[in-house]
């Protein structure tokens, strides 16, 4: 490589966005959207940098994209792009979230410890085949998520399985009535 590409390619990963760009308005403490330089591979003449962006919002993640997309090419660096995984936004006012949380206080006498993460689930996936969707996410306690190390704590297991058996029974009451 020689002296201008290497300036280029250079100032290419300095103007890049990494880490987060945004945060969340409504879950304080969320990251909503965030760009990761995840790989740098070199053959021949060739530099291929992979990014992995995502957010919770569709259009958030678009405007990154797009952002890097711009940036890339004032690099004078081709672009290509694969399919996002879909954001999914938690709806905080959820009926479907209403029922887990009660049938949980009811089974195990406390409120849920409620959270959201910045990763990819599943819900982005459903909600953009069926759109407005009531959903939530649960489930039993992953430890070290995509690492070695990765395991699922038993004990959160015997727990999911009793909440998701009562929250199936209550939803199966209410739509009974």
């Amino acid at each position: 490589m020689e002296g201008r590409s290497q300036k280029s390619l250079l100032n290419l990963l300095l103007a890049l966005p990494h880490g987060v760009a945004t945060m969340s308005y409504d879950i304080p403490g969320l990251v909503e959207t965030s760009n990761n330089l995840a790989t740098i591979a070199t053959g021949g003449n060739e530099v291929v940098i992979g990014l992995s962006t995502r957010s919770s919002v569709a259009s958030a993640l678009k405007a990154l994209r797009d952002r890097i997309r711009s940036t890339a090419e004032l690099a004078g660096a081709s672009v290509e792009e694969n399919e996002p995984y879909p954001g999914w936004k938690p709806d905080l006012d959820s009926k479907l979230l209403a029922v887990v949380k009660a049938v949980h206080l009811r089974e195990f006498g406390v409120e849920p410890k409620m959270k959201a993460i910045h990763a990819g689930l599943e819900c982005g996936i459903i909600g953009e085949k069926f759109p407005g969707m009531d959903m939530i996410s649960i489930g039993p306690w992953i430890e070290h998520p995509h690492s070695p190390d990765e395991r699922v704590n038993m004990p959160s297991v015997e727990k999911f399985w009793t909440l998701l058996k009562a929250v199936l029974a209550e939803l199966a009451a209410k739509r009974a009535a």
